[in-house]
């Protein structure tokens, strides 16, 4: 199994979890998405999306997204399950996943930030408050929907679901922006709880090959 990956991709981050939980091996292959190694042909050859993460399974099957990437993973090796079979606790999961997956990650992630300074010529400045406004918007959901429904040390009980392993990556991925976040303790008491965890531990940024210091 290969992986291709970028350190500090909160989406590759999320399937490096999720291989870390089910103790899955993979060859791991940075693509630099600061400097453009996924629009390289070679690449979008593999990867029309032109973005990360990218599984290749042994048998060759590739797989990009994120979400399709861990649900194929559930399936194929379904221990432990990331997605509960129960219907009620599948949805609550995929309420909190999806929330942060559909709603956050893509107005914040590195292409669109881009495209604002670089193309709509938006200063830092306004750059900064268009983070940290989508931030609030999908972490206010996330910590009233917690509040709600969650429970354990976890988001939904005292393991991981895919909901912690979508939480964390965008939880550090504010702190690194600098969002404020203080008024989010049920969420912020899972990504601290989740950090203690070998898997996760083993899936950080910092402690991938292609780390940028």
């Amino acid at each position: 199994m290969q992986l291709y990956s970028f350190f500090n991709s909160s989406t590759s981050y999320r399937v490096r979890i999720a291989l870390a939980l089910k103790g899955l091996a993979y060859d791991y292959h940075g693509v630099n998405i600061r400097v453009g190694e996924q629009r390289e042909p070679e690449y979008v050859a593999k990867n029309p999306g032109k973005g990360v993460p990218l599984l290749v399974e042994n048998d060759g099957t590739m797989i990009s997204q994120s979400m399709a990437i861990i649900s194929y993973l559930d399936e194929r090796y379904p221990e432990p399950r990331l997605i509960p079979t129960d219907l009620i606790e599948k949805t609550r999961v995929l309420e909190i996943a999806n929330l942060i997956a559909c709603d956050m990650h893509p107005v914040n992630n590195l292409r669109i930030l881009g495209y604002l300074t670089k193309r709509l010529g938006v200063s830092d400045e306004d750059k900064s408050g268009w983070y940290n406004h989508w931030i609030k918007e999908g972490f206010d959901a996330v910590e009233a929907l917690l509040e709600r429904y969650g429970h354990g040390r976890c988001c939904f009980g005292d393991e991981p679901t895919l909901a912690d392993v979508c939480l964390v990556p965008q939880v550090g991925n504010a702190l690194r922006f600098g969002c404020d976040l203080s008024g989010y303790p049920r969420l912020m008491a899972i990504y601290e709880y989740c950090l203690t965890l070998p898997a996760f531990e083993q899936a950080a940024p910092a402690n991938q090959p292609d780390l940028i210091k």
